[in-house]
């Protein structure tokens, strides 16, 4: 036992220096000049002035391909905003980025010479390349002026000040461990609008701003010839279309960018210089199964309470590590031209691929409609006299509570199935592992585990993983036996902490001077007025006890987590510690706030979401 614990503090050690003597080895430039080249095995690499961020050859652990990419330097994952050749990695050795003294142009070849990627500077003047504060790698000639810039060809991250056209668009990466171009997007489409499409070789579906709104429903314009996005230095995103949307932590000095995730969701991220993480500061859609295609064609998004992918059932995964690549049929497709059954999925639907709408239709003459050899299955919604879909795909499908209906999925009658557990009412979905992974979630992009070359080092860091593990659970034990806080409760607040900031307890005490002025009390808790650190005067809302809070809570976080609209009250954060529990809001000069906080009620055709109706139809807000 004590040599094995030596052998393991001894590869340790050698980890660690050699860790460091890479580290030492390292060189850095401001300025790659023409003629000049940096190769995969020189461990060069181009700074900004001001350090933020790096240029270079970029790999990922345990990976022997490499991009020429850019990264923020004091991040740290070292998270990289720009790869010249995204869908073409590079060998480890003999891999190299020039810039060709014959025509001036920057070129990234490979061990055998070949051309992977190069700009398109032939003939001009370029003397060097260099990169900017602002992240953006330029070449420029003799006299500075820039002659190509990376900001021009963007990959899935948009950096502030950077701007998004007509002409260009963010792309998602894949998967986890490859920056290969995925089907989401960011783009100005024909209509002149700022949308996420989900664009695949099969199918395209335009998922935000919501496809059941029109244009002017959602705030945007198409009237809008310059088609133009940027996010500024405060963390203000705003477009020609309208559209505009801030940063929760809105203000100069904070390291931003703005990305499409590989979960089809746009955020903006702010980085957090004392520990070199990211914190989502916006995203566009408030829940993961709003994005098509994040579980491909025949899978469906739900939510067990945690958002997962499941395949239809009589489906199967095509591809174990990849979800937006969908699931295939168990069985031969000839077979739904014969004897058919349908199977029910309550409260789900797929959005688009009709080959028929028809409403005030039966159940069983829909049924029949759907014995069509182009139909899958058909959606059946319940309100009035009844509304027939018929499907000739089963695209994103999802899981909704307040979808009046079900969709009815087309089966061989020979074929045995069986509805996953979640269709019965419960939070689990009782099937195997390749059959449900959290959307969003590393485990869904994870690529086949490889053999541990370095086993002492795994296991004494999964041990280290354990001890950990252990004094969390006994941590949340103590809190849940001392406190009584209900999970469920404990749950809504982590489900929105990805949304808004969170502060501490002690720091609204301070901005609201010990909760001194009382602006308005209601029947869950009492609304005090706040100053910030940053001079925002705000409105903190202190729920007086947590059980009779909790529907208050949800109401308000329902409203205000799914609707962005400039007649409602801005909310900036939360603070959750023990027993505490208080929303943080704008503050509005010009009416009480307690009417916005405790007098707004819904009807039940007005909190119809998704009912396509116009802002002043779904919601009673108070006069001006």
């Amino acid at each position: 036992m004590r040599n094995l614990t030596l052998k393991f503090l001894y590869l340790l050690f050698l980890a660690i220096t050699l860790s460091l003597f890479n580290s030492a080895n390292s060189k850095s430039m401001l300025r790659l000049k023409r003629g000049a080249s940096i190769s995969v095995e020189g461990n060069t690499f181009i700074t900004s002035p001001d350090n933020s961020f790096t240029c270079g050859f970029y790999a990922m652990p345990g990976s022997k391909a490499y991009w020429f990419a850019i990264w923020f330097t004091n991040s740290k994952d070292k998270t990289v905003v720009w790869t010249a050749n995204r869908d073409r990695p590079v060998n480890s050795q003999g891999s190299r980025i020039s810039i060709q003294g014959a025509d001036g142009t920057m070129v990234l070849t490979d061990v055998d010479g070949n051309i992977i990627w190069q700009t398109d500077t032939r003939k001009s003047d370029v003397s060097a390349a260099e990169l900017l504060n602002t992240g953006n790698l330029v070449l420029k000639n003799p006299r500075g002026d820039i002659l190509w810039q990376s900001f021009e060809v963007p990959t899935d991250t948009l950096l502030p000040s950077q701007i998004l056209t007509k002409e260009k668009r963010l792309t998602s990466s894949a998967r986890k461990g490859s920056f290969a171009s995925g089907y989401f997007n960011l783009y100005f489409g024909s209509d002149n609008v700022l949308s996420l499409i989900y664009d695949s070789p099969d199918t395209s579906s335009l998922y935000w701003p919501n496809p059941e709104y029109d244009v002017y429903t959602s705030g945007r314009t198409n009237y809008n010839g310059s088609r133009s996005a940027v996010l500024d230095d405060t963390g203000l995103l705003r477009s020609s279309d309208h559209f505009h949307a801030n940063a929760s932590d809105k203000g100069f000095g904070i390291k931003r960018r703005l990305t499409i995730d590989q979960d089809g969701n746009l955020r903006i991220y702010s980085l957090i210089n004392s520990t070199g993480l990211w914190v989502i500061t916006w995203q566009a859609l408030s829940q993961a199964c709003l994005v098509h295609g994040v579980c491909g064609t025949n899978g469906i998004c739900v939510y067990a309470p945690t958002p997962k992918c499941i395949c239809t059932p009589g489906y199967e995964m095509k591809d174990p590590s990849d979800w937006n690549a969908g699931c295939k049929p168990t069985f031969n497709n000839s077979l739904l031209n014969s004897q058919v059954k349908f199977l029910e999925l309550s409260q789900t639907d797929y959005f688009g691929s009709d080959l028929y709408y028809k409403p005030n239709f039966t159940l069983e003459a829909c049924r029949e409609l759907c014995r069509n050899s182009l139909c899958k299955g058909f959606t059946y919604r319940t309100w009035g006299n009844g509304h027939c879909y018929v499907k000739s795909d089963l695209f994103h499908g999802h899981m909704s509570p307040d979808f009046p209906g079900s969709v009815y999925i087309k089966l061989p009658r020979s074929l045995q199935v069986s509805k996953p557990s979640i269709f019965h009412g419960s939070s689990t979905i009782c099937e195997s592992r390749e059959a449900e992974i959290l959307v969003g979630n590393s485990s869904m992009y994870d690529i086949p585990r490889r053999t541990a070359r370095w086993g002492y080092i795994y296991s004494f860091c999964g041990a280290l993983g354990v001890i950990e593990l252990l004094f969390i659970v006994l941590g949340w034990w103590f809190l849940f036996t001392k406190h009584g806080v209900p999970a469920s409760v404990e749950d809504g607040y982590r489900m929105i902490s990805n949304q808004f900031r969170r502060f501490n307890y002690a720091e609204l005490k301070k901005a609201t001077n010990n909760f001194r002025e009382e602006l308005g009390r209601g029947g869950s808790g009492v609304v005090y007025k706040g100053v910030l650190a940053d001079d925002r005067v705000v409105a903190v809302k202190r729920l007086g006890d947590v059980f009779q809070g909790q529907e208050e809570f949800w109401a308000e976080m329902t409203t205000v987590g799914k609707i962005n609209h400039i007649n409602l009250v801005r909310m900036w954060g939360f603070c959750s510690e023990g027993r505490h529990r208080l929303l943080v809001y704008e503050y509005v000069d010009n009416m009480s706030l307690d009417k916005h906080l405790f007098r707004l009620k819904f009807s039940r055709m007005e909190t119809k979401i998704f009912s396509g109706s116009r802002y002043s139809q779904r919601f009673s807000l108070p006069p001006p």
